[in-house]
């Protein structure tokens, strides 16, 4: 927790101490309130450090792009191409950075396996469809995939 983050808890938590000794309901109000943005904190904690990596076709169908979606720098990337049998690798994406890797010839239907690591050294792998007819981000997909969709 940084130091912003404290002076707003340690404010928030004198601010329920006083309405607890002048009304204890409001005070208890105020405790209720403080636990829900001490939640919020922690939450955010967590998800600060999550590398997303997507890999996608181009319009074109001769290059694959590959884009850090997460909130972390991605590092070591390896993306191998089912069944083209073509790898390549990146050594680090920013969050929304990019990075494209040219073929030879168009692609009309292949699957991306995208393995990373996050700063920790934590590995991630996902795999990513990837056909000519569908080139392009897909604005139907859901932001978190709670069913397996991909």
């Amino acid at each position: 927790m940084d130091k912003n983050q404290k002076i707003v808890l340690v404010m928030g938590g004198l601010i329920a101490l006083g309405l607890f000794i002048i009304e204890p309901f409001f005070g208890l109000i105020a405790l209720v309130f403080m636990i829900a943005i001490l939640m919020s904190l922690r939450i955010m904690g967590d998800a600060g450090n999550y590398p997303l990596v997507t890999a996608d076709l181009s319009e074109n169908a001769r290059e694959i792009i590959v884009t850090n979606t997460g909130t972390a720098e991605a590092q070591k990337i390896r993306v191998a191409l089912v069944p083209l049998d073509i790898e390549f690798d990146i050594a680090s994406l920013d969050p929304d950075e990019e990075s494209g890797f040219s073929l030879s010839s168009m692609v009309s239907e292949a699957k991306a396996v995208v393995t990373y690591e996050n700063a920790e050294g934590q590995r991630f792998q996902r795999s990513y469809p990837l056909t000519a007819l569908r080139a392009g981000c897909d604005l139907t997909e859901p932001i978190i995939p709670i069913f397996g969709r991909r």
